[in-house]
């Protein structure tokens, strides 16, 4: 591939249309890093329908589990063998087969069901160790659900253009091969090890959990209707891939949507409208957002100074940082610090 690129011809028609994968797999590297994704394995049993548990939403589950409240709570379910429905707080249901997984990015409460049942059990009481009702006997072996519960924990969500172009519910298979992504061998790798109790074996499944997720993500690229507008969409554009590469390696360059084009080689019109199609907003709205993410990490995760972090994200003017900071967030930059330092 390398050696294609090299000896074609370097007009700007040839550069500006030549996929560059790395372009946008430099870019999912460092926002899926943003986030510092890690996971927790909550429950792993068999339920013989007719049975229902209750998911709380991401707030009373991170309030359940004890963790910081600027960390978003993702549950998710991995379904080993038979079926199971998901019913989220809004009605929408979905059926998950063996072989296939949900995540709720969206955080709402929901129920995992077989069966019809009038009660459901808390999911809270099954983590504290209280008995499983459902679980199968030989006799009901065969209809039984086996399932997999656990959380996966994201930092620094906030105008994360990655988490945005999340579904609230996404529903992905962790059977079938791919060029993109290796879902399928993650999450055998991860049954395996927990099957195996080894030593060590918690933290290997703690880092299979964050590599799950990741791989959930990139699984995501297959799915996506190429008309809509949306994040994922835009870094595969050859165009506005390129150009968002240049945003995230550089927020603290002086970007104008004339530089931004000249850097892919077609004019700012067609630079604009495509880029604007592709993301759903324009380039200089997203140079925004992605400057207002990073300086707002910096602020959570470092000991600069506000002026230090706003000439980082390429403001010279600490005033017109602070109005841009406190659009975005709802706060200024030294109210938003303090928060994140008392939710630690």
């Amino acid at each position: 591939m390398s050696l294609t690129v090299l000896t074609m011809s370097k007009t700007t028609e040839s550069f500006a249309e030549t996929t560059d994968i790395s372009s946008w797999n430099d870019v999912l590297s460092d926002t899926l890093r943003s986030m510092r994704i890690s996971g927790s394995l909550l429950l792993r049993d068999q339920y013989a329908p007719p049975w229902a548990v209750a998911i709380p939403d991401a707030n009373k589950l991170g309030e359940l589990l004890n963790i910081k409240k600027d960390v978003r709570v993702v549950a998710f379910h991995l379904v080993e063998r038979g079926h199971c429905e998901i019913t989220l707080q809004c009605g929408n249901k979905v059926i998950v087969e063996a072989g296939e997984m949900v995540i709720c990015f969206g955080g709402s409460s929901h129920l995992i069901s077989q069966g019809s049942i009038q009660q459901s059990v808390p999911v809270e009481e099954l983590m504290a160790g209280g008995d499983n009702v459902f679980r199968p006997d030989k006799n009901n072996l065969a209809r039984s659900t086996s399932i997999m519960c656990g959380i996966f924990m994201l930092h620094d969500t906030h105008l994360n253009p990655l988490f945005a172009g999340l579904p609230p519910l996404l529903h992905a298979s962790v059977s079938r091969v791919s060029r993109i992504h290796n879902l399928s061998g993650v999450a055998h790798l991860m049954s395996q090890e927990i099957e195996r109790q080894s030593f060590g074996g918690g933290f290997v499944v703690e880092r299979l959990l964050e590599v799950l997720c990741a791989e959930v993500v990139r699984s995501h690229f297959e799915t996506i209707s190429p008309k809509d507008a949306s994040w994922f969409n835009g870094i595969k554009d050859p165009i506005v891939g390129r150009a968002i590469k240049m945003i995230h390696m550089q927020p603290g360059e002086k970007w104008t949507v004339e530089r931004l084009a000249r850097g892919v080689a077609i004019s700012p019109s067609r630079f604009t409208a495509r880029f604007t199609a592709a993301i759903g907003d324009s380039p200089m709205a997203y140079v925004t957002k992605w400057r207002m993410n990073v300086a707002s990490r910096l602020l959570n995760g470092t000991q600069q100074g506000i002026g230090q972090v706003a000439t980082h994200v390429g403001y010279e003017n600490l005033a017109a940082f602070n109005r841009a900071f406190k659009k975005h967030t709802g706060m200024p930059p030294a109210a938003w610090r303090h928060a994140k330092s008392l939710a630690h």
